[in-house]
């Protein structure tokens, strides 16, 4: 079970500097008007975010491992589980926003300025905080 734990661990690190990442990469795409720097932060960005998508899927996964195979976060006095797995659902919303998003760039369809991006680049932080918290303290 620790391997299962310290896998997941590092999978979900990789994912959130991802999630961390991309957002600074459209920070940079919204305010550039420059076409061959635009191409190069598109194909950042699109690796970027194949990357971090195939490192959320086994992050997931080996969470779920731990919750329904050995029962972690199951049973009375676990309430802190629901809302990590609420954060979770959050945390795929916000990559598949990342990918819309991204979409939108590609297209040229982008509305929004720099400075959305740098407020949309801290939602991760906050996820991040609030799931570690719970995790390490279990307040509830």
């Amino acid at each position: 079970m620790l391997w299962i734990k310290a896998l997941h661990i590092v999978f979900v690190a990789s994912w959130f500097a991802g999630l961390f990442y991309l957002p600074r990469i459209f920070v940079n795409l919204a305010q550039t008007t420059d076409d061959t720097v635009r191409a190069t932060l598109l194909g950042m960005a699109r690796r970027l975010f194949r990357f971090t998508t195939i490192l959320a899927v086994p992050a997931i996964l080996l969470g779920l491992w731990l919750y329904l195979g050995y029962g972690i976060g199951m049973g009375p006095g676990n309430g802190w589980m629901h809302v990590k797995l609420l954060i979770v659902v959050l945390t795929v919303g916000y990559h598949h926003g990342c990918g819309v998003l991204l979409r939108k760039f590609e297209a040229g369809q982008n509305r929004r300025n720099h400075v959305f991006y740098r407020w949309f680049n801290e939602i991760p932080v906050l996820f991040l905080l609030i799931a570690t918290v719970l995790v390490v303290v279990k307040p509830f």
